[in-house]
């Protein structure tokens, strides 16, 4: 089994893509106003919007986009005009993150995991 697809909600897809392909996502299905997907340019994971009338409430949901060259990455989206809540930051799960929300509040996480992404020095035994 592998993870392939999430999908998020959305009030307004017409601001919600224009977002996300400036993150760097490449857009395949445009079904507006009810539904978008992209895909992201590493890999062959997809993610996709759906139109909703009410948004999820409280903490909401949370996607992670890791990026090789975070730093890098974040300072070309500011040039860009992207608003972030959190620089990039190391963490003490020993990932760098930088945080920001999309349109709809959906908390966004750009971050490099590298070697401690599936293999962290705590991690369970086989």
């Amino acid at each position: 089994m592998n993870l392939n697809q999430i999908t998020v909600p959305s009030a307004d897809l017409t601001i919600s893509v224009p977002f996300y392909q400036k993150l760097g996502l490449k857009l395949i299905v445009k079904a507006l106003p009810h539904y978008a997907r992209f895909v992201c340019p590493d890999g062959n994971a997809t993610f996709s919007l759906h139109q909703t009338e009410k948004l999820p409430t409280g903490e909401g949901i949370y996607v992670y986009f890791e990026c090789e060259n975070l730093d890098e990455k974040v300072a070309g989206l500011r040039r860009a005009g992207v608003e972030f809540d959190e620089p990039p930051t190391d963490k003490s799960w020993l990932w760098r993150e930088a945080r920001l929300k999309d349109p709809d509040g959906n908390r966004i996480i750009l971050y490099y995991g590298g070697e401690n992404r599936l293999n962290p020095p705590w991690r369970l035994q086989e």
